[in-house]
């Protein structure tokens, strides 16, 4: 008769890592939701930056406006336009904040990415309009792509500050 062979055990080690490679596949694949706070802002502050009621700075993520309000620069050039048009989108709205990894700057403000109850996207929208330039700092780079695509549009369409002569 012919012999019956016996199969080996898989030792302990390997059935750990298989596992381990499932878990790290699925928490992967299961992409967590980023923290979101909603809010109402009270003022703008400048383009980049508001004051939400209830005393809280939030910066916006992703994109830099012209200097308004620096202790040692005077007012950049397009700095009022950027303020108006980040006054006129936001103040007195309530508006949802999506936090990325780092949740803060060095000034302890509160660093977002800003969305109107409408669906606008507010640092995209100062993009896409010229009121704003791109500024990348990891880890903090969720958008980063659409914003180089937005900045991008602006400058080809010579929107904003991307006008100015």
């Amino acid at each position: 008769m012919g012999r019956v062979r016996s199969m080996k055990k898989f030792p302990v080690w390997a059935v750990v890592l298989m596992l381990c490679a499932v878990a790290l596949a699925r928490a992967v694949e299961q992409k967590s939701e980023p923290p979101v706070t909603a809010a109402v802002v009270e003022r703008a502050v400048d383009g980049d930056t508001v004051v939400l009621v209830g005393g809280e700075r939030v910066r916006y993520i992703g994109v830099d406006t012209p200097e308004l309000h620096h202790p040692r620069k005077p007012v950049q050039p397009y700095a009022r336009e950027a303020m108006e048009f980040n006054r006129r989108l936001v103040e007195g709205k309530k508006v949802r904040l999506e936090l990325d990894v780092e949740p803060r700057d060095k000034y302890g403000r509160t660093l977002a990415y800003v969305f109107l109850e409408d669906g606008r996207f507010v640092n995209a929208e100062l993009l896409k309009e010229g009121y704003a330039q791109l500024l990348t700092i990891p880890p903090n780079v969720r958008y980063a792509d659409l914003f180089v695509g937005l900045q991008k549009q602006a400058r080809e369409a010579k929107r904003g500050l991307w006008g100015r002569k």
